[in-house]
């Protein structure tokens, strides 16, 4: 394991966080009963090299906890250190890889009170998202299932990101009030052209094969590999990531998107969400739909304007500052953005947005503002601006930077 106590030992000479290459958060499930004991929803599984922690809420999509991110980040904490693992990895049980973080249980919370349980929630997960980005061992994603909001974030920091035919990419925050988070704004700010902000906007969903075409994923196999992918990896004797890739390749598959895959809208979507405002953004789209009859067209406003105006306005400005920022910056800006979201001052879309999609779904959210004529931009300023009353983020960016 010689070459990382070299990395260990050269951790401070590496570049900073604006030299990673351009690579390419909440959950649509409730609280379950069951999976109660935390070691029981993060299982360990050790291999002669390496460490798969498995998330394990299988009934709820693995959806995430307080107590699951705050055991990934011991864990993965102590793999760093030990000079006999070489890699990790990450994967979930069921039929899903991570639904992202268990909104109805922050719903609940807000309701009785409870704010400071949310905002450790925020803390633990930004924290466990930074060390995955700083992280100095090579470290695999299996992204088979539902990749959702931050569960798209506690795995695209990963210097590996494999997905499958049964690959389900999205970041649907702004229909339940809120914002693509964990991360979001570094890495969808990073995609081909405008199509970062079509995803945050929207919600639109990404297979896999369209998460390799934009480098969201890295490498694409069938989830009927996936055995032969895990076994292969678990005889591994490395730390080396070029021996890592080659099994990976010897599995994947290569694979191109179909005709109708959102990929080959690319130049619609740059011409309708390059512009500067939301409503410019619909603006375009209603022309678009207007001279070109594409029903895709008319599905995406639709989608716009069953949005939180609030939360659209804030995620175009949270992707556009993202663009120019490092992921240590995107982190602190989103959870500014989710403390101010969650302590109701401005707006209570977030819990009224779960209510209405998740709680009691009659799927009639009233948006407080209601329309985006009445999203001034003090409001949005007042999201993103420096917690006054609590403090902010903080990240030991002084002591890890990143491994490229």
């Amino acid at each position: 394991m010689q070459s990382v106590k070299v990395l260990v030992r050269a951790r401070r000479s590496l570049p900073k966080l604006g030299a990673f290459p351009h690579r390419r958060s909440f959950s649509a499930q409730p609280h379950y009963a069951g999976y109660d004991d935390v070691q029981d929803q993060v299982l360990v599984d050790g291999r002669a090299n390496s460490r798969t922690a498995i998330l394990n809420r299988p009934s709820a999509l693995n959806s995430l906890t307080t107590s699951m991110v705050a055991r990934l980040k011991r864990l993965y904490e102590s793999w760093e250190e030990n000079p006999n693992i070489g890699f990790v990895l990450m994967k979930g049980s069921g039929k899903a890889f991570c639904s992202g973080g268990d909104v109805v249980t922050l719903y609940h919370l807000l309701s009785e009170g409870n704010i400071e349980d949310c905002k450790f929630f925020f803390d633990t997960l930004y924290k466990f998202v930074y060390l995955q980005g700083t992280y100095l061992k090579p470290h695999l994603a299996i992204l088979d299932g539902v990749t959702m909001a931050s569960g798209a974030g506690i795995s695209l920091p990963g210097m590996f990101r494999l997905a499958t035919d049964k690959t389900v990419f999205s970041h649907p925050e702004v229909q339940i009030g809120f914002h693509p988070d964990a991360g979001a704004s570094f890495h969808l700010s990073r995609l081909p052209g405008y199509l970062g902000e079509y995803l945050a906007l929207t919600g639109d969903k990404l297979n896999g094969v369209e998460m390799v075409a934009c480098r969201l994923a890295t490498h694409y196999s069938l989830n009927a590999r996936l055995a032969l992918i895990e076994e292969r990896l678990g005889r591994l004797t490395t730390d080396d990531p070029s021996v890592i890739e080659t099994s990976l390749s010897q599995y994947g598959d290569l694979v191109y998107p179909d005709r109708r895959s959102i990929i080959h809208k690319i130049e619609v979507i740059d011409k309708c969400f390059g512009h500067d405002t939301v409503e410019e953004i619909i603006h375009a789209l209603e022309i678009e739909a207007a001279d070109s009859y594409d029903e895709w067209c008319a599905m995406t406003l639709k989608k716009l304007r069953e949005a939180s105006p609030l939360s659209l306005k804030i995620t175009l400005r949270s992707i556009r500052e993202g663009r120019f920022q490092t992921l240590d910056q995107c982190l602190t800006r989103e959870y500014r953005i989710s403390l101010h979201g969650i302590s109701g001052e401005v707006s209570k879309d977030f819990c009224e947005g779960v209510r209405a999609r998740l709680v009691d779904k009659d799927f009639a959210p009233k948006w407080d503002p209601p329309s985006l004529e009445e999203v001034t931009k003090e409001m949005v300023d007042f999201y993103v601006s420096p917690l006054i009353s609590e403090p902010e983020l903080e990240l030991p960016t002084a002591s890890r930077e990143p491994s490229v």
